[in-house]
């Protein structure tokens, strides 16, 4: 590295990242203009034909000619994939074939009017997602588009010309476009074009140019076109220059928050906070704050901001949710937390009357003092009517809080009375208090209110001069009255906040419950079939729906077919539209189904889940209840959950790698051994035999029968012991996989031991050993062969770590109910730090120099033969002196 270079002098790696990301993708270009007619399926055809000639495969996705006679000409020598009919209320629409085109996959397509509608019941609402997936498989898409369908300018464009866009395009797919060449004509010769018929027929074009193509609104949105292919080109230069490291006038970075309200204006305001983002180049966060209201909004209030929401997230905003007391004081924290310097909120549709009893959001934002740049957008919204509805909002519907109401002032009432006539009490009035509380703690504030004016008519009727009237003689009581009614409505108000600000803390504390008895139950999970049934459950319950999770069948992270891993209720069902819905949401990674962008018309609403590290499968949400889509705060739940899910997934996952880590350096230790033993101690015995025999061989005659014995002996000694090797190798395979049955038969324990004896007396031969079995052994159930076998390494094992002329002492004992055959040698007995690893395969213990002979897996086999049968093995040194003592136990049985 050079000494001194700065890091500005370096590329941006999150430039370079966004286009090494491209590279696997297919290039979109957008030919933009200002209106329709302005010859942009024209220009796009006249570049595919250039293309053509260039040799690229260019094909007609859809291209939309509404009958003008030069646009047809330019299809002529183009091929054009058939379009696919969709039945729809029983019409036949035709739609842009996707899978042709897919199957077909040219290197450009041809896609006219980006922004369309597709005919419900195609894979995607909008044509702008069909073109994402054709990006996505690596094909070229030309397209075309005017600046109203412009999402972040769909309310400005509304207001030059009057009408509303319905179909729009998110600035996202706009902003990731690889080129946007703007096809410009002047108002006056686009006005020429459509009075000659060469945009609409002549009927159509005069209702035009009476309700929308006027010159002053062609020319507005001329100049909105013009702007943002600057903007646009402006940012293609800022990101060449980030990629090549060339240095500039950076701007500091900025953050812009919209604030989220469920007013129907709230997509203007995000719409105008996207564009004052753009104009900063700063990054744009949604900030919802949910305080006690939020509880009180309707379906219809709640629709909206779930819109709001989403909308936010098209354009490419953060969308953070956080609760809070009042909305102006999380506003400036969370600014000052997120280093923001621009709010943008929508501008008050509250009445003027609301305002003086909560106050004014924006009002208090610029009184805070915070520092922050506030922006209030343009409304085109109607004002609400004075205050109707925030006064009845959580009103009960049935008569019982009203009569519970009527029943607490009349004890009110006799209570005061009762006291009254015993104690004179200046204030008797404040038993009234205790009603009116109680009603706005249980039932909210109309029936606070209703028990304010009982208690008020009440005390007016048993306790003030003239009594059992409903006059008043003092007027000193008319000002004690009045305070009273407004004692009683302050405290109906009070109570009715305290009310709804501990609803709101239930629902916090409830969630946050749920997800901590989430959280610890998943914690100490490593099965990942016992983790995917307690997400399942927990969603299903916490959702009110049904759930299940599909992950591919091979292996968390490889691609393969999706299965059903786990579902609440068991018995969930998948059509072949829904698994294809599912599959969808694997492999774009993104939410399929219900109630999103791809597959609306589905059952289910798939959600992908993935890792750190990679995606692990898809989780599908089929609410229970006839049309009922999860709301803001429900997608909110299940996002906190699946996050929490995909970790512990994770966790599992990392342990099985661990696992087979742990697997693979095992397998390789016992390879190197087992290469070790094959090199060293199976070559050994066949060069003695090789040795002896090619001796024999080729100096028979100078041999004499004594020599020639020994070296017959050799080889069959070596024969034998190779023999023993191969023998113990294909035992250690049988024992590792598992299909070693015993034969069990009544073994006598005296039996065994001489058998034994018998067959080891060649390895013994120079060792003194001597046997003590106990009288009276039951018979054991065993297979002989193998007890035989265990025994034989055992005796085979003290044989090799013996001195010649050592003792090797075998003793058999009842314990118990049990039988224990003991064999103790006086070699040198067992390093300490070797009893643990004694019984493992190709392990031999260290003695210097002086190694022996063997491959490591006599005990271990001894060990897997024993306890095969239901018997245990162990191994310590002797108290008595120096060596080792094997004591194997078996069952006796019963």
């Amino acid at each position: 590295m050079a000494a001194g270079r700065s890091d500005d002098a370096r590329p941006s790696p999150d430039a370079l990242l966004k286009a090494a990301q491209k590279e696997t993708r297919g290039r979109l270009k957008i030919f933009f203009g200002a209106a329709p007619g302005v010859g942009k399926t024209y220009e796009m055809l006249l570049a595919a034909h250039r293309r053509k000639a260039e040799g690229v495969d260019v094909v007609v996705g859809v291209v939309e000619t509404h009958g003008r006679v030069e646009t047809e000409a330019q299809l002529a020598d183009l091929e054009v994939i058939p379009r696919c009919a969709v039945e729809y209320k029983g019409r036949t629409l035709h739609e842009m074939d996707l899978d042709a085109i897919l199957k077909r996959r040219p290197a450009l397509v041809l896609v006219d009017e980006l922004a369309h509608t597709n005919a419900p019941g195609s894979r995607h609402p909008k044509r702008y997602l069909d073109v994402e997936e054709l990006l996505a498989a690596g094909i070229d898409v030309y397209s075309t588009m005017n600046v109203q369908h412009v999402e972040s300018l769909n309310d400005v464009v509304a207001r030059i010309t009057r009408i509303r866009v319905r179909e729009t395009v998110p600035d996202s797919v706009v902003d990731a476009a690889d080129e946007v060449e703007l096809v410009d004509t002047t108002p006056t010769d686009l006005i020429a074009r459509l009075g000659a018929g060469k945009v609409y027929v002549r009927e159509q074009a005069q209702r035009a140019l009476r309700h929308y193509f006027s010159p002053g609104n062609l020319t507005a949105l001329r100049e909105l076109a013009l702007r943002r292919t600057a903007e646009r080109v402006d940012e293609q230069m800022r990101s060449y220059m980030r990629e090549h490291a060339i240095t500039g006038p950076w701007a500091a970075g900025e953050r812009v928050i919209v604030c989220l309200d469920p007013s129907p204006d709230a997509p203007n305001t995000v719409r105008a906070a996207k564009r004052t983002a753009d104009s900063l180049d700063a990054e744009l966060i949604a900030l919802y704050v949910e305080t006690q209201r939020h509880g009180l909004l309707t379906e219809a209030e709640q629709a909206r901001l779930g819109e709001a929401m989403q909308l936010a997230s098209q354009l490419g905003a953060e969308v953070v949710t956080v609760p809070g007391r009042t909305v102006v004081e999380e506003i400036v924290s969370f600014a000052r937390s997120r280093n923001a310097t621009r709010v943008v909120v929508g501008k008050s549709h509250r009445s003027r009357w609301f305002e003086l009893r909560h106050g004014s959001v924006v009002d208090e934002l610029v009184r805070s003092g915070s520092g922050l740049v506030v922006e209030v957008a343009p409304s085109t919204a109607k004002p609400e009517p004075a205050g109707a509805a925030d006064w009845m909002r959580g009103t009960p519907r049935s008569i019982g809080p009203y009569f519970e109401g009527v029943l607490t002032t009349a004890l009110a009432t006799a209570l005061g009375i009762l006291i009254d006539a015993y104690v004179k009490l200046p204030n008797i009035s404040l038993v009234y208090v205790v009603p009116v509380l109680i009603a706005a703690a249980r039932h909210g504030l109309v029936p606070s209110l209703w028990v304010s004016a009982l208690s008020v008519l009440c005390y007016n009727f048993f306790f003030l001069p003239p009594l059992y009237r409903l006059t008043i003689a003092d007027p000193a009581n008319v000002v004690a009255l009045f305070f009273f009614m407004f004692v009683a409505a302050m405290a109906s108000a009070l109570g009715t906040r305290t009310r709804a600000q501990a609803q709101a803390a239930r629902r916090e504390a409830r969630t946050t419950a749920d997800l901590y008895a989430f959280s610890s139950k998943i914690a100490g999970v490593v099965d990942l079939d016992d983790l995917l049934w307690i997400v399942v459950t927990h969603l299903a319950r916490l959702l009110n729906a049904e759930v299940a999770i599909l992950m591919p069948e091979r292996t968390l992270r490889e691609s393969g077919r999706l299965t059903l891993r786990a579902a609440f209720p068991p018995d969930s069902e998948f059509t072949d539209g829904d698994l294809a819905a599912a599959r969808w949401c694997w492999d774009t990674e993104r939410p399929t189904g219900k109630g999103t962008d791809t597959l609306p018309g589905g059952r289910w609403l798939f959600v992908p889940v993935r890792t750190s590290r990679a995606p692990i499968g898809v989780v599908g949400i089929l609410p229970l209840g006839e049309g009922r889509d999860l709301g803001a705060s429900e997608r909110r739940l299940l996002e906190a959950v699946g996050n929490q899910a995909a970790v512990a997934v994770e966790r599992v996952a990392l342990a099985e790698d661990i696992d087979q880590a742990r697997i693979g350096a095992e397998r390789e230790r016992l390879r190197s051994a087992m290469l070790t033993s094959v090199s060293h101690d199976l070559r050994t015995p066949l060069a003695s035999i090789i040795g002896a025999l090619s001796s024999l061989k080729s100096y028979r005659e100078r041999y004499d029968d004594q020599t020639r014995a020994e070296l017959v002996a050799t080889a069959l000694s070596e024969a034998e012991r190779l023999d023993r090797f191969v023998g113990n190798l294909l035992d250690m395979t049988r024992l590792d996989a598992g299909v070693i049955v015993p034969k069990r038969e009544p073994v006598e324990v005296g039996d065994l031991v001489s058998t034994t004896l018998r067959r080891a007396t060649p390895l013994l031969k120079d060792r003194v050993v001597t046997t003590a079995i106990e009288g009276d052994l039951p018979p054991l159930s065993l297979d002989f062969v193998l007890a035989e076998q265990a025994l034989f390494n055992i005796l085979d094992n003290a044989g090799k770590y013996s001195s010649p002329g050592g003792r090797i002492e075998i003793t058999a004992r009842r314990t118990g109910d049990a039988v224990e055959i003991a064999v103790r040698d006086e070699g040198p007995g067992i390093a300490v730090e070797a009893l643990d690893r004694l019984f493992d395969k190709f392990y031999r213990a260290d003695d210097g120099d002086r190694r022996r002979a063997g491959t490591g897996l006599g005990l271990a086999i001894a060990k897997g033969f024993v306890e095969v049968q239901g018997g245990t093995i162990a191994a310590r040194n002797r108290t008595d002196r120096t060596g080792a003592e094997f004591v194997v136990t078996y069952p006796i049985s019963t």
